[in-house]
């Protein structure tokens, strides 16, 4: 056996040096049919061996059998792991490991999702908040999220109406993150046009006895983190515990955040583990607002006035408990069983004051099969999820931030059933067929109980309705292992994504007349490794029907939101992703990393606005890291590395195409290093240009008929900034 057969990568050595010995991969296939002979399902158990080769030599030396057992849990699989389940996917799809973000400030979602591919990310002002979005998904929310399944250990975070709040999500707290771009995301029940993010814990088999971080910066910038894993026997947990204050860039823009993040592990059995999660989180933020384009050039800090006046903030209390269950039974059958309930507090002054409390529980199980059908290997997930939300929605009149006069009050619920499969049969030795099938049922429910002559008769007509929604979303794909470390994929697939309360209840009116959106996406790439790095690149065009638009509306001086369906669209473009380093790790070395986005989104001959450009996301988006590490650094490997963000053409903010940002770039610094086994520090500088620029837009449907007093549209990155941090773990 040559060294060509068999890379000398750490994840692949560590997948196969945990496939039992009745398992053990054929070395002679390409490496995800030597991950498919391992059978997933079992790579919890003891570890057995690889053979040694000597790369310059090809002469394979003895198999050397380790017989010590190394226990990982089966509920959260470890980062090799979910790497090998990965390299299965036909399609856009990543694993970031978050050893590659703590190594600078990790505070919004763009520290720890910027440099993956496909991923469009974006802090409103600087905060947690932030602009998500996924080959289009949710083009023009820049709050709260749609379009997206958010996950945390594989439960979603989303609300049942399918929006949701990033509040809840640690970063610190993550051992690894997953994304899913599009249809791929479908083996995790996922049917929108974006897919599914999925932030995984870490459990005691993997996190530090003890960690104990510090962060402090510019604009009154303070994180802190304490958290420990232990094992004991059969039993595992861990434990973090954050807190997070900022006065933010701009005015009226202070955030105060403190989570508790948490998971015990039970093995019952050899062949059998539950887990269980809590999650509380309380995030008090302001909300500055938006600006003009003279007031983004001269005095980017300005909060609105009528943020300011009318006190506009967002603030959330939520917990939250999950159990997760795996029974991994013979013949490569593995059986999941998850359920959740959340409770959240929301008491939001914007344009009127919204007090929600939303109660949402669900279960989903999961089975996935690896086997041998007619004689050929053959991967099978299938799922059932159900979920409800029932939100009490109170609306008032906001009195400088204060209840005044309620305006309204709904009782809704909201309520998914999703079935859902995919099979994946290599019928030769390196081409696999994937098919698959997603079927949704969802049901709106909003009963009005503040109309004239109802129960609290506020005045006006009714508002109630209930809708249904259902669809298929199918999929067909292919998987070709190029070499040992090199895949090809392309697949086909439908997308099918009920509109939310946000969409239905959350503006100044109800539109209960919404459709599903539904998309058709073509998708065809590539991904691999290579000795100096990795890649990942993904071409795809969706065509959308009714596609779920919202955008802001002056009313009475103040910005609203309302949607429409738009009938066609057009959303393409690429993603890529690469990093890498040159020379000895250990020793010293250049180090890089990059993610580009190149997105077209238009709309198809609309009868209004024509072939126009879809508003609200660069064309070009192009983030970069270059930096060299001296190994011989007194102390330890020090680091210091070159970052750069830019978008270098404006884009549209308004659908009629009359208004566009400009172009930027924005440039960093940073230096790190760790000491030792224990310790590590950091500082860094961001946007060392004091460049002023709109790191995301609102979007409106015809800027140039806006009055001048409403035609705040930006959002205003931070200025120049200095970050510092410290950690410690053992």
């Amino acid at each position: 056996m040559t060294a060509a057969l068999w890379p000398s990568l750490p994840d692949r050595a560590a997948i196969g040096a945990r496939c039992p010995l009745s398992e053990r991969p054929n070395m002679n296939k390409p490496f995800p049919a030597m991950v498919r002979a391992c059978a997933l399902s079992s790579i919890a158990f003891a570890a057995t061996g690889i053979p040694i080769v000597r790369a310059d030599s090809g002469v394979q030396l003895p198999v050397q059998h380790v017989d010590a057992p190394r226990l990982q849990s089966t509920t959260l699989p470890d980062i090799e792991g979910a790497r090998a389940i990965m390299s299965l996917t036909p399609g856009g799809a990543s694993v970031i490991d978050s050893e590659t973000f703590r190594d600078a400030r990790v505070s919004t979602l763009q520290d720890a999702l910027g440099y993956s591919a496909g991923v469009f990310v974006q802090p409103r002002f600087g905060s947690e908040e932030s602009r998500l979005s996924i080959r289009g998904s949710g083009l023009q929310r820049t709050f709260h999220l749609r379009g997206i399944k958010l996950m945390q250990d594989g439960v979603p975070i989303n609300l049942a109406d399918g929006g949701g709040d990033f509040q809840v999500l640690e970063p610190l707290a993550t051992r690894y993150i997953e994304v899913w771009r599009g249809a791929n995301a479908l083996q995790f029940g996922a049917n929108t046009l974006g897919g599914a993010i999925n932030y995984v814990s870490p459990t005691g088999h993997d996190a530090p006895r003890l960690t104990v971080r510090a962060e402090a910066g510019s604009f009154g910038y303070v994180r802190s983190q304490l958290a420990g894993g232990f094992v004991a026997g059969n039993i595992d947990g861990y434990a973090s515990a954050t807190t997070f204050r900022q006065a933010g860039f701009r005015d009226h823009a202070h955030q105060d955040t403190q989570r508790v993040v948490g998971n015990i592990g039970l093995r019952l059995a050899p062949t059998l583990e539950t887990r269980f999660f809590v999650q509380a989180a309380q995030s008090d933020s302001e909300l500055p607002g938006n600006v003009t384009r003279a007031e983004l050039r001269d005095s980017p800090r300005r909060a609105a006035l009528s943020n300011v006046t009318g006190d506009q903030k967002r603030d959330i209390d939520l917990w939250r408990v999950s159990n997760r269950t795996v029974w991994q039974a013979a013949d490569g059958l593995r059986l999941e069983l998850s359920a959740y309930y959340s409770d959240k507090d929301l008491f939001h002054p914007i344009f009127q004051v919204l007090d929600q409390r939303s109660k949402d529980y669900g279960a989903e199980l999961r089975l996935v099969s690896d086997t041998v059908l007619a004689g050929l290997p053959n991967r099978l997930v299938a799922g059932l999820a159900a979920a409800r939300g029932d939100t009490d929605d109170d609306r008032w009149v906001n009195v400088g931030g204060r209840r005044g006069a309620r305006t309204n009050k709904f009782d809704s619920y909201a309520r998914n059933i999703e079935a859902y499969f995919e099979d994946q049969l290599t019928f030769m030795p390196s081409w696999t067929l994937v098919l698959g099938t997603q079927y949704t049922d969802a049901k709106r429910n909003n009963r009005d109980l503040c109309y004239a002559g109802g129960p609290l008769s506020c005045g006006g007509a009714s508002e109630s309705f209930s809708r249904s929604y259902d669809g298929w979303s199918p999929k067909l794909g292919l998987r070709h292992d190029l070499t040992s470390s090199v895949q090809l994929f392309a697949n086909v697939s439908r997308s099918f994504e009920a509109p939310s309360f946000g969409e239905l209840s959350g503006g100044a009116a109800v539109i209960n007349s919404l459709r599903a959106q539904r998309a058709t996406t073509w998708e065809a790439g590539s991904r691999g490794e290579f000795a100096w790095g990795s890649y990942d690149i993904a071409l795809y065009r969706a065509d959308v029907t009714d596609e779920l638009l919202a955008y802001t509306l002056p009313l009475g001086g103040v910005q609203t939101s309302t949607t429409l369906n738009a009938p066609r669209t057009i959303h393409q473009g690429v993603e890529f992703a690469a990093n890498g380093h040159f020379g000895d790790y250990n020793g010293g070395g250049f180090e890089w990393r990059q993610a580009l986005l190149l997105n077209r989104f238009r709309f198809d001959n609309d009868a209004l606005f024509r072939d126009n450009r879809l508003p609200g996301v660069p064309r070009t988006l192009f983030r970069g890291e270059l930096g060299y590490r001296f190994g011989t650094a007194p102390g330890g490997p020090l680091k210091i590395a070159a970052n750069v963000e830019w978008s270098p053409q404006r884009y549209a903010v308004d659908m009629a195409n009359t208004e566009f940002a400009g172009d930027y770039a924005i440039f960093g610094l940073r230096l790190q290093q760790q000491l030792g086994k224990q310790l590590s520090w950091f500082v860094e500088g961001r946007n060392l240009s004091d460049r002023h620029y709109a790191t995301t837009t609102s979007v409106v449907r015809d800027f140039s008929a806006l009055a001048p007093g409403a035609r705040n549209v930006y959002l205003p990155g931070d200025g120049r900034a200095v970050y510092a941090g410290i950690e410690w773990r053992m």
